[in-house]
Parts: structure tokens; sequence; C-alpha cells
């Protein structure tokens, strides 16, 4: 059996437009669609539920190689059913990193708990330990948690961008939108996906200030920088069609003149300017990290940066919060330039 995810355009109702169908007969999997649906009903975004939907899609297609069917019982659920989902992953070549099985596994045990509420926990002795989980800041009182099933992740290292790359890449840049889609990064720390879906009434120039629409749709305003505010203003006045669809950031020639830039052009964008300029790092989500190293060098308070960067956990902000050698340098450079204590004298 073939599976394959469709993406419906209008579906009805309360309907995901994202799907899981068999590739010949065209049917759904019911237990995945139901779960897409409860997903859709609680306002994900068409993004989320395609993430969601290809995690699914690669269980199930393991299901079906050993049971020969997509659809799932309660009595075909056993303690052990996610650990033998790992074992397949974990002998795939090449074999997928620790956090794309992680996110597999923790799908598909939702969308299998959305189904069947009472089914047998999973159960993997040495995955599962009993910890006390603590409050960020370590405020209240700590609580007894169970760890999920998850394999090892190795441990997630934050590489911004240096001055001397910062600059060469920038300077490969010609046009104003270019360089306005650049500072929105670099300046602001916005997503390429937040920069894409800007509007030009989410500027607010003479206040200074970004309306953006972050993950989840969830609305923040960003402080705007003059820099970023004299490259959207260049933009605005002298390089955006018009007329033109309601974006900010458009094709500026082809076929596509005047129509909101894809996430697809952004890449392409990105890519072509990574080979002039030989920087390999440089993509959208590198200039936000850099940013966000900037503000924390800068002194920025956490909760100021988790506001500006529009996490929704502080424990995300914290991943940003890193020594590098230069700073452990630095820092030891200055405390022995200002010490107190005089250096013993050795008697000749």
């Amino acid at each position: 059996m073939k599976f394959h995810v469709v993406y419906e355009k209008a579906p009805g109702g309360a309907q995901s437009p994202v799907r899981v169908v068999e590739q010949k007969t065209g049917q759904g999997v019911g237990w995945i669609d139901r779960y897409l649906d409860r997903e859709y009903v609680r306002r994900l975004s068409n993004k989320s539920l395609r993430l969601y939907a290809h995690n699914l899609l690669h269980f199930v297609r393991w299901w079906a190689s050993v049971h020969d069917t997509g659809d799932i019982a309660e009595s075909d659920l056993s303690e052990s059913m996610l650990l033998d989902y790992i074992r397949f992953q974990s002998a795939q070549d090449p074999r997928p990193s620790g956090a794309t099985i992680n996110t597999r596994v923790a799908t598909a045990d939702r969308a299998l708990r959305n189904e069947f509420p009472d089914a047998p926990c999973q159960i993997a002795r040495g995955f599962h330990q009993y910890f006390l989980h603590r409050r960020p800041m370590g405020l209240g009182r700590p609580r007894l948690a169970v760890s999920r099933l998850r394999v090892r992740e190795p441990k997630r290292c934050i590489v911004p961008l240096s001055v001397d790359e910062v600059a060469r890449f920038w300077a490969s840049f010609r046009t104003a939108r270019d360089l306005a889609i650049v500072g929105l990064m670099l300046l602001q720390g916005l997503r390429s996906a937040e920069v894409l879906a800007l509007n030009p009434d989410d500027i607010l120039l003479s206040e200074s200030q970004l309306r953006v629409r972050g993950k989840g749709n969830k609305l923040r305003f960003s402080p705007l920088a003059p820099e970023t505010i004299q490259l959207l203003d260049h933009y605005l006045r002298l390089e955006r069609p018009d007329p033109c669809s309601p974006a900010l950031f458009v094709s500026l020639k082809g076929p596509a003149r005047g129509v909101r830039m894809t996430p697809a052009g952004l890449r392409s964008l990105f890519r072509y300017h990574r080979q002039t300029t030989g920087i390999q790092l440089a993509n959208p989500h590198r200039f936000r990290h850099t940013f966000a190293s900037d503000m924390v060098r800068a002194g920025v308070s956490l909760p100021a940066l988790m506001q500006l960067m529009g996490h929704a956990d502080i424990q995300t902000t914290l991943l940003y919060v890193r020594v590098t050698p230069q700073d452990v340098y630095l820092q030891y450079a200055r405390a022995v330039a200002q010490r107190i204590r005089p250096l013993p004298v050795t008697a000749p």
C-alpha cells in the first residue's frame, strides 16, 4: 500500500485542508484525518498541519509495511509499539537525526491518543525516567514528572555570523527590497515567514514600530531601528510596484511582478548570494541567531529578548545565552586589567 499527502484548497466545514490518503483508492486514513481535523479546529497554521501530516505519513507507511493496512484498531496497540517504530528509524540508512525521530514519535503518540484515549501506555525500559520539573527562573515548587519516549539529541549550538561575514554578505545586495529583508532579520530578529507575511500597514514608521504576526498567528510589536526605517522607506518610495498585491515584499520583475514574494523565492535569493560571497552559513535563520546573540552581548534582559524574538517559552530564549571563547577571553582580560590584588613580588 502506498500513501501520500494531499492538499485541498477549499475543504468544507471544519475539515483540515491537509489529508493523508491511500494512493490507489484515494481513500483517506481515518484516524490521521480525524487528528488533523482536530488540530485544524484548534486553528493551527497550514504549515503546522503539513508538518504533522508528513510525520504521520512516515508512521503509517511503517505501520502498513508491518500490518498490510493503514487502519489501526485499539487491540493492535502494544506497550512497545512506539519503541518498535524508533528501532525501525534507527536502522534506516541514512539514519534520521534525533530531533526528527522524536518529532515523528511525539506526533504519532498524540494522534493515537486522540483516537484511542484508553490505549496502553508506552513503556520502554531505559527511556522513561522520573525527574523534578522546575519552572523557569526557579519560581514555584518543582513537580514530579516522567520523561517522554525519546532518543538523545545533540545539544543545540547557536553559531552567529561574524562581523566580517555580515559585512561581506550585506555588500552583495543591490536592491532596497533585498537590503530591507536582510535588515529585518539582522536588526529586528524576524523569522523568514514573518518577513514574507508583512503588509504595508504593519509598518508604523511614525511610531518606529513594526506589527509582526508570529507562530500561531500571535501578534507582537517590535521597535524599528533607524537603519531599518531608512531601508523600508527607500524600498516603499523607489522600488515597490504600484499597483501590486497587499503585501510588503513582492516580486520586482517577471510575470509575477507585484505578487507577494514566496518562500521559494526567498530561498533562491539567499542561495544566490551564498554562492556569490562564499558564506555557506548565511541563511535567513542564521541572521535571526546573530541578532539574538548581539542583543545578549549588549546586555538586553531575557524577558525583553523573549518579547523581541516572539518566543512562547523563555527556555527557548535561554538557548541564545551561550558564552563563546571570545566572550570568555574578553571578560578575563577586563578582569585582569581591573584586578585589585597585587602580584606577589619574588625575591631576587
